[in-house]
């Protein structure tokens, strides 16, 4: 009979044990899942940073091809008019 109590004693802390432990897989699950959205969110980071570094350059070679049109057009204007005196035919010699 002892053996019996002892039996079901251990068998109930068993129960109490699984049903209010702290669940070590369930745990592990959790850190898992934190794990991998930390990598994705530095790896959004990392990409949003590339994002901007592109378009920082796109950015400064749009400005040097706007500056060597700005330099071309002002290149390719015509000399200005000078204003000469007209000859007068009527002149007194």
């Amino acid at each position: 009979m002892k053996k019996i109590i002892a039996l079901s004693a251990v068998l109930v802390m068993g129960a109490l044990g699984m049903a209010c432990g702290d669940g070590g897989a369930n745990n592990a699950a959790a850190n898992a899942n934190k794990a991998v959205a930390n990598a994705l969110n530095t790896a959004n980071a990392a990409m949003a940073n590339a994002n901007a570094a592109v378009a920082n350059a796109t950015n400064q070679v749009q400005s040097a091809v706007n500056q060597a049109a700005n330099a071309a057009n002002g290149a390719m204007k015509p000399a200005p008019a000078t204003n000469a005196a007209p000859a007068n035919a009527n002149a007194k010699k």
